[in-house]
């Protein structure tokens, strides 16, 4: 029970520090590493999000609909961008390691 526990606990910050992050670009292979795991491990986080900014800006049915098929859609973008990032981040490809999509991290705006 307390292995679970501290297991949650520590995805939990990573979340809170994943979501934390300011808008910065990377200039290293690491920092390209960590935001393709970091969008590998939130990519899903995509759904939710789009389902309820949808349902805010223009109606419930509205976000259930076209929030719902967004959110898959960014769900699968997301998360193929980051294990192309984590598979690539040695290369400084695209050029000086700038992130392949905007906003780099699932939480940035």
């Amino acid at each position: 029970m307390q292995k679970t526990v501290k297991i949650l606990f520590v995805f939990c910050v990573v979340i809170a520090m994943v979501g934390m992050a300011t808008q910065c670009y990377a200039q290293d292979p690491a920092k390209k590493l960590g935001r393709g795991l970091a969008n590998i491990l939130t990519g899903w986080v995509e759904l939710p999000k789009n389902i309820y900014e949808t349902s805010v800006e223009e109606n419930v049915l509205s976000g259930l609909t076209m929030g719902l098929a967004k959110g898959v859609g960014m769900t699968i973008v997301r998360t193929g961008a980051g294990i192309y990032e984590a598979v690539t981040f040695p290369f400084p490809i695209p050029e000086d390691y700038v992130p392949v999509l905007e906003p780099e991290f699932v939480f940035s705006e």
